[in-house]
């Protein structure tokens, strides 16, 4: 048995047994159960992984007190709503270093994007086609559409590749539309899974590094896309797959007093 086949029978052991809704909690992603359009999936999931950084429970908290604003429609909300009234409504709001203020640009960078291409999903495409390796083309121009009015065009809420991140909190966001399964619930169906990224972190480097798909030092851009590169090998048609399940000991509290996983 070559190392390939080894490694994927290991990862599809923690696949079948870890990527089950039950182990989601505390995740973000838990946000987007709530709606079953996809219209309105895709603004809740810029919105969780836009403040997916810092403590749990916190990030749990902050998600939730921008869904209430928006209500149950937020597609309906934001073509109805004027910024000024979305201003108002997320002042005083605040997540670690992130205002409200910036809250509000990031959802008008997402008005504009639906006004302009009729969705999120049809601005991100726009900029993609099948001859790209990855979708870090199409993600450094959608980043800069939607921070367009943030001061020099960028935002810490939507970081664009450029520059060497690893844009972990955004490649969550796409994982969680493009791919579905009992994780993941979709909603994009233009852009294929194989063209996708692993949402990279310090906690997911180490499992990276533990399995030999990468020797590199630091959790950047390059480790992102040689990590990917490695899962590929294993499931082409799917690289990020296993990016749930194995990363379940660094969010799931019962799944890390078990230390089923074991990386």
């Amino acid at each position: 048995m070559d190392s390939n086949s080894s490694l994927k029978d290991r990862l599809e052991d923690i696949y079948a047994q870890f990527n089950k809704r039950c182990y989601v909690d505390p995740d973000p992603l838990m946000f987007l159960y709530e709606y079953p359009q996809a219209e309105d999936r895709e603004i809740v999931a810029l919105i969780a992984s836009a403040l997916a950084y810092g403590r749990v429970a916190q990030i749990l908290k902050s998600v939730r007190k921008i869904l209430d604003v928006l209500g149950p429609h937020p597609r309906r909300f934001l073509l109805a709503t004027p910024k000024f009234e979305v201003d108002e409504a997320l002042e005083g709001f605040k997540h670690r270093f992130s205002s409200g203020a910036e809250m509000s640009l990031l959802l008008a960078g997402a008005r504009r994007a639906i006004e302009t291409y009729g969705s999120m999903e049809n601005c991100f495409i726009s900029n993609f086609t099948s001859k790209h390796d990855s979708i870090l083309p199409a993600l450094e121009k959608f980043s800069q559409f939607l921070c367009s009015e943030f001061p020099n065009g960028e935002s810490y809420l939507l970081p664009s590749p450029e520059k060497g991140s690893a844009c972990k909190r955004v490649n969550l966001m796409l994982r969680w539309l493009v791919r579905s399964d009992d994780v993941d619930p979709g909603g994009w169906a233009q852009l294929p899974a194989s063209k996708l990224l692993v949402p990279l972190d310090t906690h997911m480097f180490r499992i990276a590094r533990s399995l030999g798909l990468t020797k590199r030092n630091s959790p950047d851009l390059k480790s992102a896309a040689e990590i990917t590169r490695g899962f590929a090998r294993i499931s082409p048609e799917d690289p990020v797959k296993y990016d749930f399940s194995l990363t379940r000991s660094g969010i799931n509290p019962e799944v890390r007093k078990s230390g089923a996983i074991g990386l």
